[in-house]
């Protein structure tokens, strides 16, 4: 896979230019969502979103607005969510990250900064996510890393479940994928990639695709489960994607599992997902 898969259709406009004066930046950042109500600024508590614009607000001696690639829920983390934000500050981009890191509280961190390309808006101009779901697949639950995967304590068949994740490949209406509460135009998506994988007692779902609906991931995630552990039979994804039956599908998998590992944009080499066992 050493060319890109995915494409973007936006078209630039106004909102994808910064103000006179200002410039455009880009973000690279990683956070553990346990303690967040989720990327995006909310009343009931603390969001990741919130949290950056401060430190921001703090750095730039500006009131600064931070656009992210993705909205990720409560508890759900993020290794590489993109953002943008306009300002007029002189800092060198690139040394942004350093000075925003100290501002930060340690669940999270700016991998990467830089300034946007001509025309770049966060969420808009993406063409594709990568997430990543994992299962503590054990008798009983890990102390350290449990805040990183859903715990199950029955045995798991990952070969079976890698096998019912290839129906999700192509382009279909996934409308039996959202949640309740999915504000989409449109319930059309394209998967370019599953994949389950198990090292020891972790069992991991990987997943790629042009964008993902409300709780999209954590449905998967917990429709593989079921299937995995003999709670549900397979061809369940196949006949949802069909009927458009949200029941053919299991529980929403809880967000301690979920990972935001990479947003693409035009441009960027699509990484290979994990060998399939005996590949």
């Amino acid at each position: 896979m050493d060319k890109p898969l995915l494409v973007s259709h936006h078209r630039p406009s106004a909102a994808d230019h910064p103000p006179e004066g200002q410039r455009r930046f880009r973000l690279t950042i990683e956070y553990d969502g346990t303690a967040y109500c989720g990327w995006q600024r909310q009343i009931n508590g603390p969001s990741v979103q919130e949290t950056l614009e401060q430190a921001l607000c703090t750095l730039t001696q500006e009131r600064v607005s931070v656009t992210g690639s993705s909205r990720t829920d409560a508890g759900v983390h993020a290794l590489g969510l993109c953002a943008h934000f306009d300002s007029a500050t002189r800092i060198p981009a690139q040394k942004l990250a350093f000075a925003l890191n100290t501002l930060l509280p340690p669940d999270i961190r700016v991998r990467e900064s830089g300034l946007a390309p001509e025309g770049f808006h966060a969420r808009y101009s993406a063409c594709g996510k990568l997430y990543r779901y994992a299962f503590y697949n054990a008798r009983h639950d890990c102390a350290i890393g449990r805040q990183y995967a859903a715990h199950i304590p029955l045995p798991m068949d990952e070969r079976l479940m890698d096998e019912e994740a290839q129906a999700l490949l192509g382009t279909h209406d996934f409308a039996a994928f959202a949640a309740s509460g999915s504000v989409a135009k449109s319930t059309v998506r394209t998967i370019v990639g599953a994949r389950v994988t198990r090292e020891g007692e972790r069992v991991t779902l990987c997943v790629m695709g042009d964008g993902f609906l409300y709780n999209m991931v954590r449905i998967i995630a917990g429709t593989l489960a079921e299937i995995g552990t003999g709670k549900r039979a397979p061809g369940a994804i196949a006949r949802a994607i069909e009927t458009g039956d949200r029941l053919a599908l299991g529980q929403t998998a809880p967000a301690r599992g979920l990972t935001l590992v990479r947003v693409f944009y035009e441009g960027d080499e699509i990484e290979p997902l994990p060998a399939r066992d005996g590949a």
